[in-house]
């Protein structure tokens, strides 16, 4: 069982109470601390995950944790499926997203709600494919999680998971440990009204059980022919999986 990270030292609140308040307080300045800290390399990583579904043409896509809508935003661009819904825990992050859909006029194709990936509100079997973008740390219970999305696919639908890894050889080991453990949450502190959610950022990473563990939990969620492809040295990897 992944040990539980959670944001705030309040055992009264579950961890996704707790990540639902981190997040509206950060969603102000997310999407700039995100590209920031990132170094705009998000987006590149972002393509890359889209990229798993392009020869599946999903049509109606579920994205989970979608946080700002980026992802979406994306998919949208690159698969051009008819109907992307994105369900999140947080109010604050949908009102940035659903600022973005007005302003690009994409109310057709996307649209928001909040949501918890443990309890989706969607019948079996209604999409063909799902994605979650750095997300899955931040599940309450991450096999629960995992298997109600695994419910709402279609038979043969993909899911595609992107979230941080942790590398393992030297010196990129070495420096992403120092970056995110110290970078990260100085640069987070000055930008961000939530001191600890940068500093949650780091602990939930090193807590995820991350590369074959991740995808034994997939498989144990209901998931065929599981992948892991690492991304920039083992810095962030690409999971898909097929129900």
């Amino acid at each position: 069982m992944p040990q539980k990270i959670t944001p705030y030292r309040n055992n009264s609140v579950s961890k996704t109470e707790q990540v639902a308040t981190m997040f509206n307080n950060i969603s102000a300045t997310y999407d700039f601390l995100n590209h920031f800290l990132s170094l705009g390399i998000d987006i590149i990583w972002r393509k890359k995950a889209i990229k798993q579904l392009l020869n599946d043409k999903p049509k109606y896509i579920l994205d989970i944790a979608t946080g700002t809508g980026d992802f979406a935003f994306e998919a949208l661009k690159i698969l051009k499926p008819e109907k992307i819904i994105g369900i999140d825990i947080s109010a604050g992050m949908l009102a940035v997203a659903d600022k973005k859909i007005i302003e690009r006029h994409k109310s057709a194709v996307f649209e928001v709600q909040l949501g918890n990936s443990e309890t989706l509100a969607f019948a079996n079997n209604t999409f063909d494919a799902a994605t979650v973008a750095y997300g899955v740390r931040n599940f309450d219970n991450l096999l629960k999680g995992l298997a109600d999305i695994n419910r709402v696919l279609k038979t043969g639908g993909k899911l595609v998971v992107l979230e941080f890894s942790k590398p393992k050889f030297f010196p990129i080991k070495q420096l992403y440990t120092f970056y995110f453990k110290h970078i990260t949450p100085s640069i987070g502190k000055l930008f961000s009204k939530d001191k600890a959610a940068y500093t949650y950022l780091p602990a939930s990473v090193e807590a995820f059980p991350d590369g074959d563990n991740f995808l034994l939990i997939m498989q144990n969620a209901g998931f065929n022919n599981t992948k892991c492809t690492p991304l920039a040295f083992g810095i962030c990897s690409i999971y898909t999986g097929i129900k």
